[in-house]
């Protein structure tokens, strides 16, 4: 199962296409999405959905241009409503833009499928308190947000925030998951399960 991979918006968020069969699910669209309608044209792709891993503004700048074009369903998780008027959710924070306002739908939990692509919806909140990650098991690649970034965790000073949620939700939750699952995070690059178990410098901060 293929994944793309684009650095969009003020903060470089990683925003993901992947896809199988001719249909694709979008993953956070942090910025323009242009790059993202030029890759699913070029590869004669229909987008089902597009999955959030959170709302924070920053993964979200281009959710409603890239809906309106596409028409593609928009899933958001239903514990981080609290966040949507707020600047982290809506825009404003530190200067910069508003979100364009967009429609959702309460995003699935457990066992799911995106696309005809079976998806386990996996919540890791901390982050954000209704934060999920995305855990494909047949291709063993998981999209964690902001969660869990290679070397690093999210940071829990947002409103909603809170580390020792943060901790236990690696720990109990993207932990659990084989060594071999490819972590695709919110920014940077890549990684694996596996990887952050042993070397991440957070895993010593875990609570009893």
């Amino acid at each position: 199962m293929p994944v793309a991979t684009f650095p969009l918006g003020p903060l470089q968020t990683n925003s993901y296409l992947i896809h199988n069969a001719g249909q694709a699910v979008a993953v956070d669209v942090g910025g323009e999405p242009a790059p993202m309608l030029e890759y699913l044209a070029e590869h004669k792709l229909v987008l089902a959905v597009i999955c959030l891993t959170h709302r924070h503004f920053d993964h979200l700048y281009g959710v409603a241009e890239l809906a309106g074009v596409t028409k593609a369903v928009v899933y958001a998780p239903t514990g981080d409503d609290s966040l949507a008027e707020t600047e982290s959710g809506k825009g404003g924070i530190w200067g910069f833009p508003p979100v364009p306002p967009f429609d959702s739908l309460p995003m699935p939990t457990g066992l799911t499928s995106f696309g005809g692509m079976e998806c386990r919806v996996l919540e890791t909140p901390g982050h954000t308190p209704g934060g999920v990650s995305l855990y494909f098991p047949a291709e063993k690649l998981v999209f964690t947000g902001d969660a869990l970034f290679y070397r690093s965790m999210g940071r829990t000073d947002f409103p909603g925030g809170d580390q020792g949620t943060l901790l236990r939700s690696i720990k109990d939750v993207l932990f659990t998951l084989p060594d071999d699952t490819t972590v695709y995070p919110g920014h940077g690059p890549a990684t694996s399960i596996g990887d952050e178990r042993k070397n991440n410098p957070f895993c010593g901060e875990f609570p009893a």
